[in-house]
């Protein structure tokens, strides 16, 4: 893994969301994407070299709506850059870790996404990123 790429935040309201943290880091967002895979709509904001990506939830379905339900809004998941998603896929699962979905899937901001399930990692939810090269 090379670097945090974003911490996830999940939100009841992308629109208050946005005017708040704009508020708090003194910009705007940079990017706002849907992923309709996952049902969630996207607000990126760029802090020095990090990321913070806002998630609100587009269905009563999505994982970021069940999570709200569950916990309230808060940090959903932490996700890590790698190079190649496929081989750190397959090295965190001979050490153990639990993938919740074992081929990358398309996410946000450009990325290969793989998800690993929060009870193999002390109850994070990890993302593994990969930059999908043009």
């Amino acid at each position: 893994m090379n670097k945090i790429e974003h911490i996830g935040i999940a939100v009841k309201s992308l629109e208050s969301s946005n005017a708040l943290f704009s508020k708090l880091f003194g910009k705007p967002h940079y990017k706002i994407e849907a992923v309709e895979s996952e049902g969630v709509n996207t607000s990126f904001f760029q802090i020095g070299p990090n990321k913070i990506e806002l998630l609100e939830a587009t269905n009563a379905d999505s994982p970021i709506a069940k999570f709200i339900e569950k916990k309230g809004e808060g940090i959903h998941h932490i996700a890590f850059d790698v190079d190649d998603i496929e081989a750190e896929v397959s090295r965190l699962k001979e050490e153990g870790f639990v993938v919740l979905n074992e081929s990358p899937k398309l996410g946000a901001d450009n990325k290969k996404v793989v998800f690993l399930h929060p009870k193999s990692t002390n109850g994070v939810l990890i993302e593994l990123c990969e930059e999908i090269k043009p």
